[in-house]
């Protein structure tokens, strides 16, 4: 099953971040960005908060990674924001390009952005629409203009 074309946060993350019941602080939590092919089974926005962790669920396999450039587990996502302006939460972070300049990766189709200091629980995944790849040079997320994720109350 295909990756997919839907980015979406994961409802069981805020469920847990509304109701106190996992300490996830967008504003100080370090989190990471981990890269998966096509090979996954669509991801769901749905899933129980367990499932929305690195290594757990659909994220358990087919990861893409180049060792130092793009390691497995995913990279730090840099300048991270958690800001509310009127009636928007808006998550954001820098782009984020390869620690190097000789990256080797193929069949990129998205990501997963988690929190690195709680139990590696997902936040959400976003589709990069088809497949991506960078041969011996620089791989860089861009994020949208209007933040990583967002929500309107």
């Amino acid at each position: 099953m295909a990756f997919g074309t839907s980015s979406k946060m994961f409802v069981a993350t805020i469920e847990a971040v509304l109701e106190q019941t996992a300490a996830i602080d967008t504003n100080s939590d370090s989190f990471k960005i981990a890269l998966f092919n096509d090979t996954i089974t669509a991801p769901d926005a749905t899933v129980a908060l367990a499932n929305t962790a690195y290594g757990a669920g659909v994220w358990a396999a087919n990861e893409v990674s180049d060792g130092a450039e793009w390691p497995a587990t995913g990279q730090a996502l840099d300048s991270v924001t958690s800001a509310i302006a009127s009636n928007v939460w808006t998550f954001d972070a820098a782009n984020e390009v390869s620690d190097g300049t000789s990256a080797t990766l193929a069949d990129v189709r998205g990501c997963l952005i988690y929190d690195d200091t709680v139990s590696d629980y997902g936040l959400c995944f976003l589709s990069f629409g088809g497949a991506n790849a960078v041969t011996d040079g620089t791989f860089t997320v861009q994020f949208s203009g209007s933040g990583i994720c967002t929500i309107t109350v």
